[in-house]
């Protein structure tokens, strides 16, 4: 509910604060006290319009702030804590309007733009006046007050829930359906490239191998010749390992006559046998290590040239050929795989949708019902509002081809104002006074269901009197029990029935004018109530009446 309302420099209020409370309150005061004032700046504080035009003549900015205490559970509190504001204790809301039109908003001393104030603003107070176009009476809301007052708010969750699952089966459905045309576009040149890189066979490192075999056995070529030759002068025909073997003989011969001298260089000619055979053994097997088959040259040169066509042709590295020949093979199966998904799928389309058309059209029944109950309820309350002629009529169009997450149904209030008239929509047919009346009817049937915790009501029972006013009275009382109500009232029947009572005031004071909201106790409310009765002079029979008013609810 509302606690507070404060506001400072809005037109001719220069400093105001309203302290509030549960059931019915209601304001009074002479036309032009500042009524409409309050109002304008509910409406600033709740994310209306800003208008630098509102701010106190000599002021720069006017400001507004309501204070409201709502249960942690309230969807003003989830909305505010979803927009990432904190939303511990009283929830406030202050709007700055400055003279020069711009506004700053706020929820919590947190900044908060004028849409933001305005959609939790829509969750706390409804207004309610005789040209009012919001609250009952934007048809967008018709569809949820019928789903809060026939308590459907099991089905409204079911039927979004298979809503959202057939829509999602959709789009899967559809999604895979996609995914597999352009697979069976693919169809044939994967199976193609599948094939020639199973067939090619590559290998894990295989070009790395094969380059290194292939440049190992370049370069044996290359030195075989110089091993060759090398080996041809060791121990081949022109090694002259024979010349000084023979000399070694003659050496020998001589050894006897002067050893001395010949067998130093016998030893020394033996070292050199010895090394040409070491030598000799050794490039014997550097020859056999460097011999290789060409065509195994030939070989290696062919498989890199294959490995590195398909890299070519495949934009991929070689390395990455078997990878990819591996998804190719993925990509087959899962072709395949996905026609029995794709059938799958269809079937979960099929399910969640039937699914959703048994729940919307189960909804759309119990719908009409409760609009049925509805419409008795309203009745009820019209013949002492002075509508006993009319009809209030929820109308509900029902279309199996309009799907949404709320159902098949498009509901809006409709009233015939007179028998034999053509029923139309509420905001259309019903004239100003009548429209005020049709509203308190359905606010008090609907009373706190899918309604906001406070309500306001300005000035419906403008025009009406006597009988009228008091049920008007009575419905507003009955109305606070469920919600807190305030009430902008000409009427003495409707304030005598309020728990508080406040009177609007304007003064001047020092050549400028200002609006006083007083709190009213027994007396000062019978005295106010004997002023609504008579006008200017209070007469002490408009003090009776006034007293009998008070003492009679």
């Amino acid at each position: 509910m509302l606690t507070a309302l404060a506001i400072r420099d809005i037109v001719i209020i220069d400093t105001l604060d309203l302290d509030l409370r549960a059931g019915l309150t209601v304001l009074t005061g002479e036309t032009g006290a500042g009524k409409s004032i309050l109002l304008d700046s509910m409406t600033l504080a709740l994310g209306g319009r800003g208008d630098g035009g509102l701010v106190r003549v000599g002021a720069a900015q006017g400001q507004v702030t309501a204070v409201f205490d709502v249960p942690a559970s309230h969807p003003a509190r989830l909305m505010a804590s979803e927009m990432g504001l904190d939303v511990e204790g009283e929830l406030i809301l202050r709007r700055i309007q400055m003279a020069d039109g711009r506004t700053r908003g706020f929820i919590n001393d947190q900044a908060a733009s004028a849409q933001s104030l305005r959609a939790i603003g829509e969750c706390l107070i409804e207004i309610h006046g005789q040209h009012d176009d919001r609250a009952l009476a934007d048809p967008r809301t018709h569809r949820a007050l019928i789903d809060a007052f026939g308590a459907l708010s099991t089905e409204t969750t079911l039927t979004r829930r298979f809503y959202t699952a057939w829509r999602k089966a959709e789009t899967e459905f559809v999604d895979e359906e996609r995914r597999i045309a352009a697979a069976r576009k693919e169809a044939d040149f994967l199976t193609h490239a599948h094939a020639e890189l199973t067939k090619l066979g590559p290998e894990a490192n295989e070009e790395e191998q094969l380059a290194t075999r292939r440049t190992g056995m370049q370069q044996a070529e290359k030195v075989a010749v110089e091993l060759k030759e090398a080996y041809e002068g060791v121990g081949g025909d022109h090694s002259p390992v024979s010349n000084i073997s023979s000399l070694m003989r003659r050496l020998d011969r001589r050894a006897a006559q002067a050893p001395a001298l010949v067998e130093p260089s016998l030893k020394a000619l033996n070292d050199i046998l010895a090394a040409f055979d070491i030598a000799e053994s050794a490039l014997a097997q550097a020859l056999r290590d460097a011999d290789f088959d060409p065509g195994e040259l030939e070989r290696v040169e062919e498989r890199l040239f294959a490995l590195r066509a398909a890299s070519r042709k495949y934009n991929v590295p070689v390395a990455q050929l078997r990878q990819l020949a591996d998804k190719y093979q993925a990509d087959i199966e899962a072709l395949d795989a996905g026609e029995a998904l794709l059938i799958k799928l269809e079937q979960a389309v099929a399910d969640t949708k039937s699914a959703y058309v048994k729940a919307a059209a189960d909804l759309s029944k119990k719908r009409t019902l409760a609009a049925a109950n509805l419409d008795k309820t309203v009745a009820r309350e019209l013949p002492p509002l002075k509508l006993e002629r009319a009809k209030f009529i929820t109308n509900i169009v029902s279309d199996a081809e309009q799907q949404s997450p709320d159902g098949i149904d498009r509901v809006e209030f409709w009233v015939e104002t007179n028998p034999g008239s053509k029923p139309g929509p509420l905001m259309k047919v019903a004239s100003g006074g009548e429209l005020a009346r049709f509203m308190l009817a359905l606010k008090v049937a609907l009373a706190d269901k899918g309604s906001a915790p406070t309500l306001i009501f300005d000035e419906i029972d403008t025009g009406a009197g006597g009988a009228v006013a008091d049920a008007i009275g009575q419905r507003l009382s009955r109305l606070s029990s469920k919600v807190q109500v305030l009430a902008v009232t000409h009427a003495p029947q409707v304030a005598a029935r309020a728990l508080n009572h406040f009177r609007i005031t304007k003064s001047e004071v020092n050549g400028r004018v200002n609006t006083r909201v007083l709190p009213l106790e027994l007396a000062t409310r019978r005295e106010e109530i004997a002023r609504m009765l008579s006008g200017a002079e209070i007469t002490n029979e408009a003090r009776a009446a006034a007293h009998r008013l008070l003492e009679g609810v």
